[in-house]
């Protein structure tokens, strides 16, 4: 019986993905393969995925990473969610918070009753029933995973951490697991004449390495994946007419806040991320609208401490790979596609596609039908977060000539029939295994200020004055709770506290 098992995996990159490629084989399937990964020093990496959603963990787990230890390795902090101001009118804001909101009643989930309460004038802003958003908003933090004596949800987080310093991290554990690192660039690509397979690369110092599955994490060069094998890719620049971003890391002005922030501005948004160290800033804009000079200006202008490096202007177009896996190349991070780090998927879209490779992990033989499910999977993934990060430009009420141009614009037919029902009905729905639940969706549309024309007619079974009753209780429960917690900033510098001293105006980071 011959052994088709693949032996020889080649990763094409470092960097953020490169390094969660290596770390979850070897230590999911480092007895089975022998890993190696190529990078040069000399080739930057985008580094502006620094904040993430609470699947991370579920990756960090994986690998077997303390949550402490990382968190003081790349100067992490918490995150409860994300606020957006200026998104629907100039002048508001909202949090798309992590976690449940509220509790469910009667076969309903608690947001129909605030839909209806909000209607009879005795409900209060959806946050003030969140209890991550109303942690957040007074920069408190804990590991709590229940509202003590309730059957209340407690705190769902993320992180906001340095993207490389958390490749570093990352590659020490990859490396004790065995993954080997060759520093080099890549010169030259050698197929197999007869299945069109990538069978080695040479490097410019003359070496040739050879594999069996090669993982591009070559960015958006896509060395392997088009290059190379001219895969394609769909633009979805129609949908999403942001094309550049501008970035600076700036010291902090004062605690870090426990959120991101989205912040609206006339062609684009403005992201703030803090960790322990310094805050990321950036500035994503439409190109058609702004010009590169006055988008620097705006994030200069919008900035809340003193830049710690000359701004850099990165280019990028939405869209993704026609396949993410061809032949024997699997893409991952920016070599399968991009998608503005608006509610930060960057990072997991990466460990996304890592967890379906390990699902549909091959043999020498690349069925042609486990490639085609997994390129499904994957672009189903993307295509659906693509719809959520629409959502927020569509509804938009701003005045300037971009927004307009959202609001007016044609949207895909799977995020308008959500929206259509979501306005008829108050109703929203996860469909398949899509990453936003159906609360995330709840919180952009109502914070968007779509209204719907009704909510479900279970939530009428409660009297005026029960609903009322049940409405105070869940708040004062979140309120109270969430005041007993130490400050965000208290609670790190007891438990994670980064031993990287923030760096000083004028320094580089």
């Amino acid at each position: 019986m011959n052994d088709s098992r693949i032996r020889d995996v080649v990763i094409v990159g470092g960097g953020t993905a490169g390094w969660m490629a290596a770390a979850a084989l070897s230590a999911t399937m480092g007895e089975q393969l022998s890993i190696r990964l190529i990078e040069s020093d000399a080739i930057g990496t985008v580094g502006v995925g620094e904040a993430t959603i609470p699947a991370i963990r579920l990756f960090n787990g994986l690998v077997g990473i303390d949550e402490n230890a990382f968190l003081r390795a790349t100067g992490g902090t918490f995150k409860l969610g994300i606020e957006f101001a200026g998104w629907g009118r100039e002048g508001e804001s909202y949090m798309h918070a992590f976690g449940q909101i509220g509790q469910s009643l009667d076969l309903i989930e608690f947001w129909q009753y605030w839909l209806r309460g909000r209607k009879e004038g005795v409900a209060e802003p959806l946050g003030q029933y969140s209890f991550n958003e109303s942690v957040a908003r007074e920069g408190r933090f804990a590991r709590v995973p229940r509202i003590p004596n309730t059957e209340l949800d407690g705190i769902s987080y993320a992180f906001h951490f340095d993207a490389g310093r958390y490749a570093r991290f990352l590659r020490e554990i990859a490396e004790a697991n065995g993954v080997a690192r060759t520093e080099g660039t890549i010169a030259a690509v050698t197929r197999n004449a007869e299945s069109g397979h990538v069978g080695s690369v040479s490097l410019a110092d003359g070496s040739v390495i050879s594999g069996e599955l090669f993982i591009d994490c070559s960015g958006f060069r896509g060395l392997l994946i088009e290059q190379e094998l001219a895969t394609g890719y769909d633009d979805w620049t129609a949908w999403l007419p942001c094309d550049r971003a501008v970035a600076v890391p700036t010291a902090n002005a004062g605690p870090p806040r426990p959120y991101t922030q989205s912040i609206a501005r006339q062609a684009g948004w403005q992201w703030r991320i803090p960790l322990q160290h310094r805050t990321g800033n950036g500035h994503v804009f439409c190109s058609d609208y702004l010009s590169e000079d006055e988008a620097t200006r705006i994030l200069l202008d919008n900035l809340e401490g003193p830049p710690l490096a000359e701004p850099r202007t990165i280019p990028f177009k939405t869209g993704m790979r026609r396949k993410a896996w061809n032949g024997n190349v699997v893409a991952l991070g920016l070599a399968s596609g991009f998608l503005e780090p608006l509610e930060s998927t960057s990072i997991h879209l990466i460990q996304n596609g890592i967890a379906k490779l390990i699902s549909h992990f091959p043999d020498r033989g690349f069925h042609p039908a486990n490639t085609a499910a997994y390129n499904r999977r994957v672009a189903y993934d993307y295509e659906r977060i693509r719809d959520f990060i629409i959502l927020h430009y569509h509804l938009n009420q701003r005045d300037e000539p971009f927004w307009r141009r959202c609001r007016e614009m044609a949207i895909p037919d799977t995020l308008r029939e959500k929206i259509e029902l979501f306005r008829a009905t108050g109703r929203v729905f996860r469909e398949q295994e899509e990453l936003f639940v159906e609360i995330g969706w709840f919180q952009v549309l109502t914070g968007q200020n779509l209204v719907p024309e009704t909510y479900h007619p279970l939530a009428d079974v409660l009297s005026r004055e029960e609903l009322t009753q049940f409405l105070a209780d869940i708040r004062t429960i979140v309120a109270s709770n969430a005041a007993r917690l130490p400050a965000h900033g208290d609670f790190i510098a007891q438990t994670c506290a980064s031993p990287v001293q923030p760096a000083a105006a004028g320094a580089r980071s």
